[in-house]
């Protein structure tokens, strides 16, 4: 660290690679001393001009506010307010043109200055050494100060930086060609610049401060020579001229051969940077209690007939400051905000100055050609030796061509500070910075993206969790603790255990016999179960045995001939049906014969009566559905039609054989209940003999002569029958 110290107070300087000398012409500016714009018609106040979240706007339209009135107020991180510029009436609140290349709109104050310029109260410290850290870092926060080189980073949040800084660089280089504005700060301010200095030496109490100053401002390097000299912490160093030397990184490098990391920030080296315009605007809100409302803009380029440096009031329009100027604007005429090298194009020049802008450049053709179409890469490598950054240039530029966003920042796009020293040597004239700035663009927008659903993710998994809590503790609400038990207590509970194992002991047996029935039941249950169900089985069979014998009696009808009915077929027919009611008649005869009750008949001789009874009961039954069917016959209608005699003849002959079977049938029920009725009377007569043997020989003749009536009978139904089947 001392060999280091020593070498930077030697004036030691450290090159960094590439770089580029491209034509200076800042004699245009810096001849003539700053100077100052009459108010302009309106004053068009954009409330985002640095890094970081708007403030909340505090004015409302019609409003009547004086110069240094605060129109914001910081309410996020890296915030900071915004403040009148001049006494006025806030004409509109709305979106206007952005300095950006894009001009996208932002919300804007327009105000109508009242040309009185009356200034707010303002409060100055005439001995900020009485301030404490945060007092101070509290006034540059609420004067609204950002940085003023570039970037537009808050300065309050450098100014309490926690980390440990060894060197305060201040940025006095301004390598960019024609801007003159620090320089001229430096020529006629550098006893506030110096001032500044010392309230960021309180702040940060860094080891050495350092001025950078390019070589080629001879004015300023004395001025601030001089203003410093009471200061012996306070370095005033010489850098030589090249771009872009004025790079924060490029000037931390010459002055004190550290670099900083890829995506680091200086603080990480020990190392904080401030720009000269920066450091006078921390002067003046500290010393004179104003806030940031005007900077030292640069107006030059040859359509402008009295280029210099100007005090311009922040959301002066451009127009304004090139008419104070005498602006001759040529066909096709481009104004750009910034130098040739890092500048950009405006699209109006009806857009407000920002605390960023430190020149309006207005050339005319031959002083700033318009480029040529771009060609192919003739892959000369010049890009890659003229960058600052040690990069390769032309590799990005495919990548970005392409979107491939993974390599290029593999290759460390964010590295590149778009100076533009690529694009002046390349013979090709491919505008390499344009693919680079919307690549940067496009992969912050990706990466936002993704932290929104990296959050959103966050929230409902929380979400989730909570959820999930709140339903156990409901669930478990009602689910008291138990309550503690006293020595007493738990011993009735034991002695209550006890007595439950004991009772169960002796249950043993029964709960095996209970154990044994439960089996037995659940075996039975089981086999019940498996036992196949065959009643559907059954209904089916029975359901097919009828439609089989229904089939059958249809076709034993369909099989039969018609009947004819000739006088043939009618006359057999009347001769069975004779026959048939003859049987019956004699049938009703003998029943009714049987049926008198006999006196002398023993008691068992009922049972006999009964049993013919029901014989001649079934055979009456069989006689009847004989008759049935003769009647079905003779309902036939008669045709006077003549038939054939075959058919007649087959038709007796079946009518017969219908009326011998039937009567057949008739015969051997009687004769069954005959043989029954006298082996029924005969073994009357044993059993009476053997148990009434002392009876008289009477009763024994008049039992033997029912016997013989009985079978008698008998034998004359029986050859009555036989008559009839001859006949």
């Amino acid at each position: 660290m001392d060999k280091l110290l020593e070498q930077i107070k030697k004036g030691v300087v450290w090159p960094f690679p590439g770089g580029v000398h491209p034509p200076q012409q800042k004699s245009l500016s810096n001849s003539a001393s700053i100077t100052r714009l009459p108010l302009p018609d309106k004053l068009v106040v954009a409330l985002k001009q640095h890094i970081g979240a708007n403030g909340k706007l505090i004015v409302e339209k019609g409003q009547h506010v004086l110069k240094g009135q605060a129109l914001t107020i910081p309410k996020a991180n890296w915030s900071v307010p915004m403040h009148a510029p001049t006494s006025g009436t806030i004409a509109d609140i709305k979106l206007m043109p952005s300095a950006h290349p894009s001009a996208l709109p932002e919300l804007s104050v327009i105000i109508e200055p009242d040309g009185k310029d009356l200034w707010c109260e303002l409060n100055p410290i005439k001995n900020p050494a009485t301030l404490s850290h945060d007092e101070l870092v509290n006034i540059i926060h609420q004067a609204g100060i950002s940085g003023m080189g570039g970037a537009g980073f808050p300065t309050y949040v450098k100014a309490d930086t926690k980390q440990p800084i060894e060197f305060l660089i201040i940025n006095a280089v301004e390598c960019e060609p024609y801007i003159t504005a620090d320089d001229m700060l430096m020529r006629e301010h550098a006893k506030q610049i110096v001032q500044g200095i010392e309230l960021m030496q309180q702040l940060l109490n860094p080891t050495l401060c350092i001025v950078g100053i390019e070589d080629n401002k001879p004015e300023a390097i004395a001025a601030m020579i001089q203003a410093a000299e009471h200061n012996s912490l306070i370095l005033v160093q010489k850098v030589p001229t090249i771009y872009p030397s004025g790079g924060e990184k490029q000037l931390i490098k010459l002055l004190t051969n550290r670099e900083v990391p890829n995506n680091g920030i200086p603080a990480d080296v020990g190392i904080l940077v401030h720009n000269t315009g920066t450091l006078f605007a921390i002067q003046q809100a500290v010393y004179e209690g104003k806030p940031l409302i005007e900077r030292v803009v640069t107006v030059t380029g040859n359509t402008i007939h009295k280029p210099g440096n100007v005090w311009a009031l922040l959301g002066s329009e451009i127009k304004h400051l090139l008419d104070c100027q005498g602006f001759s604007p040529v066909p096709q005429q481009q104004v750009i905000m910034g130098g040739p090298m890092m500048g950009f194009t405006l699209p109006t020049i009806r857009i407000g100055v920002v605390k960023t802008t430190n020149c309006i450049l207005a050339p005319d053709h031959k002083e700033l050609a318009e480029p040529g179409p771009e060609k192919a890469c003739i892959r000369c490598s010049a890009c890659a030796d003229a960058c600052p950054a040690s990069l390769l240039p032309q590799q990005l530029q495919w990548f970005a061509k392409s979107k491939e966003y993974d390599k290029l920042q593999e290759h460390n796009l964010f590295d590149c500070i778009e100076c533009g020293a690529c694009a002046y040597v390349c013979p090709s004239e491919i505008p390499l910075v344009q693919y680079y700035r919307v690549a940067k663009v496009e992969i912050k927008e990706q990466q936002a993206e993704k932290i929104k659903a990296d959050r959103a993710k966050e929230r409902f998994d929380a979400r989730k969790e909570r959820l999930d809590r709140e339903q156990a503790e409901r669930q478990n609400r009602h689910k008291r603790k138990p309550a503690v038990k006293t020595p007493d207590e738990k011993q009735k509970v034991a002695d209550a255990l006890a007595r439950v194992k004991s009772k169960s002991a002796n249950s043993d047996e029964k709960s095996a016999v209970a154990a044994a029935i439960a089996r037995a039941k659940a075996k039975k249950q089981q086999g019940d179960a498996l036992e196949p169900d065959n009643s559907e089985v059954a209904k089916e069979r029975a359901l097919r045995k009828e439609q089989a014998r229904q089939y059958k009696e249809q076709k034993a009808q369909s099989d039969d001939p018609a009947s004819p009915d000739d006088k043939k077929s009618a006359v057999a027919a009347a001769i069975a049906r004779a026959k048939a009611k003859k049987a019956a008649q004699l049938a009703d005869a003998e029943s009714t014969a049987d049926d008198t009750p006999q006196n002398d008949a023993p008691v068992d001789d009922k049972k006999a009566a009964v049993a013919a009874a029901i014989a001649r009961a079934k055979a009456k039954k069989a006689a009847k559905a004989l008759a049935d069917a003769d009647n079905t016959t003779d309902d036939t209608p008669q045709n006077d039609v003549p038939v054939d005699d075959k058919k007649a003849a087959v038709a007796a002959a079946i009518a017969r054989a219908k009326a011998k079977k039937a009567a057949k049938a008739l015969a051997d029920a009687e004769s069954t209940t005959d043989d029954a009725q006298v082996t029924s009377a005969v073994e009357n007569n044993d059993a009476a003999s053997s148990t009434k043997a002392d009876e008289p020989k009477a009763n024994d003749d008049k039992k033997k002569a029912a016997v013989a009536a009985a079978i008698a009978r008998a034998k004359a139904k029986k050859s009555q029958k036989e008559g009839n089947d001859q006949s």
